[in-house]
């Protein structure tokens, strides 16, 4: 099943996803440590942004500066309508280039929706966006696989690659992991990671 699949989605079933998506403080503690790695007032690329909350939503009242990509048209409509003063993008995340670099990176339930070529990909689309230092955060499955979930009785794909993969891929892109939890029982069963990009080939190619 495509990442295409997965757009088509959530963009016909925006509202119930607006309507079911929790906004408590599961994710607090993971974003607590993303934020304590970006500089006050620094500027977060969320990627897979959604409808801006609770995300986004925790990002801009820390005072952070937003620049969030979705490819739902009616999720990034209600980010417009929500939060006015931040950067929202339609786009797809697979070979982003926004010709500018971030201070923390985020992929909060959203990479893992993509397959696991596209997930590999992905880590150039994350250094070409960090700065010196920057943070990413991201969630994954917890071993190598593809689980099928439902919502709104249509299929919700996900996949994963291996733990060992990911560290690869990280350092490979010169991110250093800071920190990484399976099935973190403390945020609903979560797999995270936290990096930081050690700012080497960042500063080459800036």
């Amino acid at each position: 099943m495509s990442a295409d699949h997965i757009i088509g989605l959530y963009e016909r079933h925006a509202r119930a996803f607006d309507a079911q998506r929790g906004r408590g403080p599961m994710e607090r503690a993971w974003l607590d440590r993303f934020t304590a790695l970006v500089p006050p007032g620094g500027a977060v690329l969320d990627l897979g942004c959604g409808m801006g909350e609770p995300i986004a939503a925790h990002l801009i009242g820390a005072g952070f500066r937003v620049t969030g990509v979705d490819s739902a048209p009616t999720l990034i409509g209600l980010c417009h309508a929500r939060f006015p003063g931040q950067d929202w993008r339609l786009a797809d995340m697979r070979g982003l280039d926004l010709g500018r670099r971030f201070d923390g990176i985020l992929a909060w339930d959203s990479f893992f929706h993509l397959d696991q070529a596209d997930q590999r990909a992905m880590f150039a689309v994350f250094a070409r966006h960090a700065a010196h230092g920057a943070a990413l955060m991201f969630t994954s499955g917890p071993s190598e696989g593809v689980a099928l979930g439902c919502f709104e009785g249509e299929v919700l794909h996900h996949a994963s690659l291996s733990p060992e993969e990911y560290r690869t891929l990280l350092a490979s892109h010169d991110f250093a992991v800071v920190d990484h939890r399976a099935e973190d029982p403390e945020c609903g069963g979560h797999t995270v990671w936290l990096a930081r990009r050690s700012g080497a080939q960042a500063a080459s190619a800036g």
